[in-house]
């Protein structure tokens, strides 16, 4: 079996989705699938303004079609809502072909924070999307519950993994020589993540910023005590984390954040809101302060054993979430096909040069 996963989220951007998606690929033979992603890399594109690494493909239909003959899928799973994902859905519906998708970000929160939108509009928008799929793949209960009330349906658990071979407890010198104790947040710094309310906090020691994105330069002036590593990754990513002593999540519009797991693999306790994602993760564990409260909740962790964090990261295997991944393909690909919209036939043809 051959799977088509339509991404406007690859390569240069660093964040879970790209994450997850390249885990699905590695592990897809043990499932009998071979993965095949069409991505921005297969279109031109244009660097996406504030976010250079995020690129918009010149996705067609048309052209689309004209790759479909090379990959010859059995099957597609189209995972964001971007132009790739858009012009894979198009030709799916035109071609009458089952297909599922996953609800990773959510968009109307992170468009009304930029500009005068309403959250009502884009999720009109993502529902109608969405409803065109055999399945639509999403992290945590908090989340389904979530969708569900607002209208979307055929929605299946996807959970997600980390590598405890990789982010584990260990002997680490990555931040040496700054004040105890060390609060530290990984991710992309954007305003959607929340981040000045991290920085805002009246904590003791030290807070670690990790990670690149728009809004680095402006929190890095506003917050001059704070330090801001950059771009960390394997090895190097794991370092810090195991030197830190509580990991602030200060997020409100994650689906899941598998940062959470990487802390709690490298035995570092979290701190963060109770809203969709910590509470999935952290939620009703040892492992973990959530608080509305964030200043409490991050001295609070501060009492948490690391081997409790450590116990707890140990149930989520990536194997687990491939399991449930091709299982969701397999499954949504056994029902018949969603409603039809009106588009024209697509046309296919031979494989244009990239």
């Amino acid at each position: 079996m051959r799977l088509l996963i339509a991404t406007d989220a690859w390569h240069p951007q660093v964040n879970g989705v790209v994450r997850s998606l390249e885990h699905m690929a590695a592990a897809g033979r043990a499932f009998g699938f071979e993965t095949i992603f069409l991505t921005h890399e297969n279109f031109a594109s244009l660097p996406l303004l504030g976010y250079p690494e995020i690129r918009l493909a010149y996705a067609t239909r048309t052209k689309v079609a004209r790759l479909w003959s090379q990959f010859a899928p059995t099957h597609v799973h189209i995972a964001t809502e971007g132009t790739v994902g858009y012009a894979t859905r198009r030709l799916c519906l035109a071609q009458g072909r089952p297909f599922t998708t996953s609800y990773h970000t959510r968009f109307p929160e992170y468009l009304s924070a930029r500009l005068p939108v309403p959250e009502a509009w884009s999720y009109a928008w993502l529902r109608r999307f969405h409803d065109a799929a055999n399945g639509t793949m999403v992290s945590t209960p908090s989340l389904e519950q979530d969708l569900s009330a607002r209208g979307f349906t055929r929605l299946m658990r996807w959970t997600r993994g980390v590598d405890t071979d990789l982010f584990r407890p260990q002997e680490s010198d990555a931040l040496a020589g700054l004040p105890r104790p060390v609060f530290l947040f990984v991710g992309r710094v954007a305003v959607e993540k929340n981040i000045a309310a991290f920085l805002d906090l009246d904590l003791p020691g030290s807070k670690v910023v990790v990670g690149d994105g728009p809004d680095r330069a402006r929190l890095a002036s506003l917050y001059p005590a704070a330090r801001f590593l950059g771009m960390r990754t394997g090895a190097g990513l794991a370092a810090v984390y195991a030197a830190a002593d509580v990991f602030v999540f200060p997020s409100l519009t994650d689906t899941f954040g598998i940062v959470l797991l990487e802390a709690l693999a490298s035995g570092v306790p979290v701190a963060a809101y109770p809203v969709t994602g910590p509470l999935d993760v952290i939620g009703g564990t040892d492992a973990g302060v959530l608080d509305a409260d964030l200043r409490k909740a991050a001295l609070a962790a501060l009492d948490i054993p690391r081997k409790t964090c450590r116990t707890e990261a140990l149930r989520y295997t990536w194997t687990e979430s491939a399991r449930q991944f091709f299982g969701n393909i397999e499954r949504a690909h056994g029902l018949p096909a969603r409603r039809r919209e009106r588009v024209a036939p697509a046309v296919v043809g031979s494989v244009e040069p990239r």
